[in-house]
């Protein structure tokens, strides 16, 4: 949906696209937080599937949900101060207020996006990731159309620009909560995974969620912070820097979120075989997803090398502006973004299946720290040592390549096989 924003907001101009995935990572930050420990009851889920407790599977969403109710309220807290992240990081002025609008927008509507992190958990845990699927791609079709209509002003309503973006994206979110919402209402109300008192609050699942889930939540949360704190830092080059880093990590974004999906899996299948006491299956099927994983990268590294122009004139043909400065920025790191794709699908693999295992506290630490690293490092090389932008650009796949190799060795030394997530 936020990739839809900006192939319209790209029409707008380069500020527009830029503040798009400023405001939006911006945003997205600090929904991690929740929806990493809320979205962590897909592997409870998972655990008691394995487990054969298929009547735990539906009261610990309900939890989640619970969860979600309660934690919304400190996401509505940050809607007034959001603009000092584009202020501290000197943004130039139009860029500022356009991410501002953007980010209390979509802050303002995160709750139907964390609901339905919470319902999808479900559908995730049980294998049944298909009807996930099926929701967002509807909400993807709705937010099409809204998105044309919001930003430039369709059918006699006003003009709203990225204003409208936001608002179009919230809005298909809503429609995919609510029909994951309808198809988890009647799973639970059938066999096997009716239960009686459905709703009634469980103290041991919360504890369980807060346990396992914060650490989840924590890592994805601080070390987003840390990839924001980069990312701000690339956009005070200007806006033909912040226009290029923006197209080259919105495709990123694409190849990226099918990795995320092996993470998941990885995280899913090793939960449930986790929950069945059999870690050696766990460990069988996590070098299975590696190896589809690295097909995958390596199919995308072709296509980020060979068909860079195309990429790349997806978003710079719809701007009022474009320029050959930015188009040779935006080329150079589509190229260097490629080189990161095999250790990112592989660090996804690896800490999903970690996760899965219960091993979080672990896998937040490092993640932390190497994400931390790289933002500082990243300060220095631009305020302090004056780099041009491909250097400061090039921290970012030592990170990724640091953190897979590291997460490798956690997951060999099997200490993961040890930890107990349910009775």
């Amino acid at each position: 949906m936020l990739v839809v924003d900006r192939w319209f907001l790209s029409r707008l101009g380069k500020e527009a696209l830029a503040a798009s995935m400023s405001g939006g990572l911006s945003s997205h930050v600090l929904t991690s937080l929740l929806s990493g420990l809320i979205g962590y009851v897909s592997v409870l889920v998972a655990q008691y599937y394995g487990a054969k407790k298929n009547r735990m599977c539906g009261p610990a969403v309900i939890q989640a949900i619970y969860l979600s109710f309660i934690c919304y309220p400190i996401l509505i807290c940050f809607i007034p101060t959001i603009k000092y992240v584009f202020i501290v990081a000197k943004q130039e002025l139009l860029l500022r207020d356009l991410a501002t609008i953007y980010a209390r927008t979509l802050l303002a509507g995160s709750v139907f996006f964390i609901i339905r992190t919470a319902v999808g958990g479900f559908f995730i845990g049980i294998g049944r990731t298909t009807i996930v699927m099926i929701a967002n791609l509807i909400g993807i079709l709705i937010n099409i159309p809204l998105n044309f209509i919001l930003i430039f002003g369709k059918f006699g309503l006003p003009n709203m620009g990225i204003q409208g973006a936001a608002l179009g994206t919230v809005c298909a979110s809503s429609v995919s909560c609510i029909i994951l919402l309808g198809v988890y209402s009647k799973e639970i109300s059938e066999y096997p995974f009716k239960t009686k008192k459905l709703l009634k609050f469980r103290f041991s699942i919360i504890k369980k969620l807060l346990s396992f889930g914060l650490p989840a939540g924590l890592d994805p949360f601080l070390t987003l912070f840390a990839f924001n704190i980069y990312l701000q830092i690339m956009h005070s080059y200007g806006p033909n820097t912040a226009g290029a880093i923006t197209i080259a990590f919105t495709w990123h974004s694409v190849v990226f979120l099918p990795m995320v999906g092996l993470g998941i899996t990885a995280r899913t299948i090793t939960g449930q075989n986790m929950g069945a006491n059999n870690p050696d299956e766990a460990k069988r099927m996590t070098n299975l997803i590696l190896s589809i994983s690295i097909v995958y990268a390596i199919v995308m590294m072709v296509i980020f090398n060979g068909l860079t122009d195309f990429l790349m004139s997806v978003f710079a043909v719809g701007m009022r502006e474009p320029n050959d400065e930015m188009q040779q920025t935006t080329k150079l790191m589509l190229h260097l973004i490629s080189i990161v794709a095999v250790a990112d699908s592989c660090k996804l693999v690896l800490g999903g299946s970690l996760r899965g295992a219960g091993d979080t506290a672990w896998v937040m630490w490092f993640s932390i720290s190497i994400h931390w690293f790289m933002a500082i490092c990243v300060v220095v090389l631009v305020k302090l040592l004056k780099v041009n932008q491909y250097i400061a650009f090039s921290m970012l796949i030592i990170m990724s390549n640091i953190d897979f190799l590291s997460k490798l060795c956690r997951f060999r030394t099997g200490k993961w096989r040890n930890i107990k997530l349910i009775s």
